[in-house]
């Protein structure tokens, strides 16, 4: 799907509401389906052309508790919750009703994203413990490495063997 900038959204928009053309005419002129154009018109209704700015927001867990709060009271959809508020994407507010379901409150809480830096402390957690001497952990790991070194010394005889017969040798005279 191609990317509309604030303009172009603006422009249909406005022109849907001049009321010459119905807005599933106007949404396959501009290339985007229909039920996408009609989220926009509610957009503008709603907010106005403040709606279509950037967007990139974190939410709070009281923000989103509101949200879903006022979703259940007055029994909206969750696209016209997320018109109403003024989120980006309706699957926003699903993804938010299904973790509030399944974990409660504490699934909401904003989670770090990425990679954890590595500073002495994360690299010290990031290494293995050693399992303790005799232990059924540090018994399985000595096996693991023992089957492991028996492999690759059998493939190495192997390949010493199968160097020695090779058609492609040349003999020295």
């Amino acid at each position: 799907m191609a990317k509309y900038t604030t303009q172009e959204k603006i422009q249909a928009v406005k022109k849907y509401l001049e009321g010459t053309k119905g807005y599933q005419t106007i949404a396959r002129s501009i290339g985007v389906t229909p039920s996408v154009f009609h989220t926009w018109i509610r957009l503008y209704e709603y907010h106005g052309e403040k709606a279509f700015g950037k967007r990139y927001t974190t939410y709070s867990v009281e923000d989103k508790l509101k949200v879903l709060d006022y979703m259940n009271e007055h029994g909206t959809s969750i696209r016209e919750t997320a018109v109403i508020f003024n989120i980006p994407t309706d699957s926003t507010l699903l993804q938010w009703k299904k973790q509030f379901e399944a974990k409660g409150v504490d699934a909401l809480k904003p989670k770090k994203k990425g990679r954890l830096p590595m500073t002495k402390k994360n690299q010290k957690e990031t290494k293995k413990q050693a399992p303790v001497e005799g232990s059924l952990e540090a018994l399985q790991a000595e096996i693991e490495r023992l089957r492991m070194e028996n492999a690759y010394l059998k493939k190495l005889n192997a390949l010493v063997q199968n160097k020695g017969t090779s058609p492609n040798k040349t003999k020295h005279k």
